[in-house]
């Protein structure tokens, strides 16, 4: 053909052969269009569908963000219960990871099932978070709240509930107005401490005895030297914080008072109640560890009018095992604001069975296990013939009357300033 070179393989000079592929040559000028659109970027109808594809993604993502944005943002409370085994406290210590709290799994939550963005869960104070009690080591809770701002998603409850360990619940919400604060608003708290009942036996007798039963006599003292806290006093000698001229040392006590005792696993155990104002750390522990050292007879009954006074006594500290917040009290803002037509009276009557049923499936059942294995209570008891309460907490310390440190794991609960 006139004009046309042939190449040594006897093809025309402007098509090339696929070298033994025996697939059809590429045609010269079809092969440069190739190489100009491949370093344009263009890569055919997959890159086109995938560039479409990655598109659509992103402009769904932006209306789920969108989406989210425009979902209303509100002030609620949440109630929550769980068993503190296990939890260095209810309070979250940011870039901690090292002790594991109560709040790093609820934030987590929270942001996983879509109710706060991120960056909310990295800082707290964003959702304006606060919590109405402050439990330490070990102390579980049936009727915590904490208040904070969230996204109102649909099934709210249930999507946060799917994300928490089973022995953390939340079991009621409720909206609440914008400036509220659960620590602030909050008028009293109820704690409970449940004990095995040999703790109120005699000194003399065996201090691990799992078949003693607790007398309507014994209880009937128990329940008069409990009602001895009722009223204001300075409690400085119930908690290592306060000196006896500060202010915030006295404290108010609506009630507190030993319910009958019943049996679990062969074992008798019973429930001091308590309802405060507020509680200073370790001050219900030591409390009831006053109690039972007079009830053992350890101390006598007059060291309670001393512990009023200005001089340092030492006040036994029970164990923090069987302590758990049972109840916060919101009377003033349910006064002022329950029935407004707005807002609902935070009292939680609709959930109180299901306070009920995880305290009977997570709260006791833990209490007791542990109780029969690490035997806390009775390894306390063992430590209070090393009290002199006749002296100072400073003199008795000299003596060595510290507890083993093994004993000291499980804090009380701190819910002042």
């Amino acid at each position: 053909m006139a004009g046309v070179s042939p190449t040594p393989e006897g093809e025309p000079a402007g098509l090339h052969p696929m070298a033994g592929n025996g697939e059809a040559p590429i045609p010269v000028g079809a092969k440069q269009e190739q190489d100009k659109k491949a370093r344009s970027g263009w890569q055919g109808p997959t890159r086109i569908w995938e560039e479409t594809e990655q598109q659509a993604k992103k402009l769904k993502s932006s209306e789920d963000g969108e989406q989210q944005r425009k979902l209303p943002k509100r002030k609620i409370v949440l109630l929550m219960a769980y068993s503190g085994k296990g939890y260095h406290g209810m309070q979250r210590n940011v870039g901690s990871s090292k002790f594991k709290t109560i709040e790093d799994d609820l934030v987590s939550a929270l942001v996983r099932s879509g109710c706060i963005p991120e960056n909310h869960g990295e800082d707290m104070r964003k959702m304006s978070f606060q919590r109405c009690a402050r439990t330490d080591k070990g102390v579980s809770a049936a009727g915590q709240v904490v208040s904070l701002k969230v996204w109102l998603i649909d099934d709210i409850l249930e999507k946060i509930n799917s994300h928490l360990p089973s022995h953390i619940r939340i079991l009621g919400l409720k909206r609440v107005t914008g400036g509220f604060n659960s620590k602030n608003k909050c008028d009293a708290r109820t704690y409970v401490y449940m004990l095995p009942t040999f703790a109120f036996a005699h000194k003399d007798h065996d201090s691990q005895d799992e078949t003693y039963r607790l007398s309507a006599e014994t209880l009937g003292r128990v329940n008069r030297l409990l009602a001895c806290y009722k009223g204001t006093h300075n409690f400085h000698n119930f908690t290592s914080q306060k000196g006896p001229h500060e202010p915030s040392a006295r404290r108010y006590i609506l009630d507190m008072f030993c319910e009958e005792p019943f049996v679990r696993e062969g074992m008798e155990f019973a429930v001091i109640k308590v309802k405060g104002q507020s509680f200073m750390t370790h001050q219900i522990r030591k409390m009831v560890g006053l109690v039972v050292a007079i009830v053992k007879g350890y101390a006598p009954e007059s060291v309670l009018e001393r512990c009023w006074g200005e001089a340092k006594v030492d006040v036994p500290k029970a164990p923090g095992l069987g302590l758990v917040l049972e109840r916060v009290h919101f009377e003033k803002y349910n006064q002022r604001f329950g029935h407004d037509g707005l807002h609902e009276p935070l009292d939680w009557a609709r959930e109180e069975a299901e306070v009920t049923a995880f305290k009977e499936q997570h709260i006791y059942p833990t209490i007791i296990s542990t109780e029969r294995q690490e035997r806390s209570m009775a390894q306390w008891l063992s430590t209070l013939p090393m009290h002199d309460f006749s002296a100072t907490a400073h003199a008795a310390a000299g003596l060595g009357t510290k507890a083993p440190s093994s004993l000291e794991g499980s804090d009380g609960v701190g819910d002042s300033d």
